[in-house]
């Protein structure tokens, strides 16, 4: 491959990469904090007391200090801990959805590439996306899923991507053989 083609095959990656994540997230729309959290509802608010904290819906966070003036609250108040749980709750369903759309366009993307592009730039380059794709769509979940999920997600993921290069070359070199 000459420079040429590898300067478009890279171009090609990084376009159907963007593809990909943006029409994910077109149909899964990252969901925003401000829309869970009012950051301004409890601005300027000293909760000084872990009943007051209860009374607000926060969390009491209790920490044995030793101070030089009073008052001497024995904790921190978390105002926003319900708000938190409600966000983080709806980005691990999002990051979920966004899996379990990316993995199969991933790897039909990586097929794409390798079966019906016979221009060896582009080819590679729409294989490269669909590795980016992978990427995107296992790193959103990966963070709430579990070692057991990680790995069957990385086995079965590599077993496929092995079947489809073994596949490939032996069409490949079939087609080469016949010429």
């Amino acid at each position: 491959m000459n420079l040429k083609n590898l300067v478009i095959g890279i171009a090609i990656i990084i376009l159907t990469i963007f593809v990909t994540f943006y029409g994910i997230n077109m149909f899964f729309p990252k969901p925003q904090y401000e829309d869970y959290c009012n950051m301004s509802k409890f601005q300027n608010v000293l909760v000084e007391t872990q009943t007051t904290c209860a009374d607000m819906g926060g969390i009491w966070y209790p920490q044995n200090i030793e101070c030089i003036k009073a008052p001497c609250p024995q904790g921190y108040c978390d105002l926003y801990y319900q708000c938190n749980q409600e966000y983080n709750d709806v980005l691990k369903v999002r990051a979920r959805n966004v899996f379990f759309v990316a993995l199969p366009l991933g790897i039909l993307i990586i097929a794409l590439g390798a079966f019906v592009f016979g221009l060896e730039s582009v080819g590679v380059g729409i294989m490269g996306g669909g590795i980016g794709t992978l990427i995107y769509g296992s790193g959103a979940y990966w963070p709430f899923s579990e070692n057991w999920i990680r790995f069957i997600i990385s086995l079965v993921g590599l077993i496929i991507l092995i079947w489809i290069a073994y596949w490939f070359n032996n069409k490949f070199e079939k087609n080469k053989g016949r010429k």
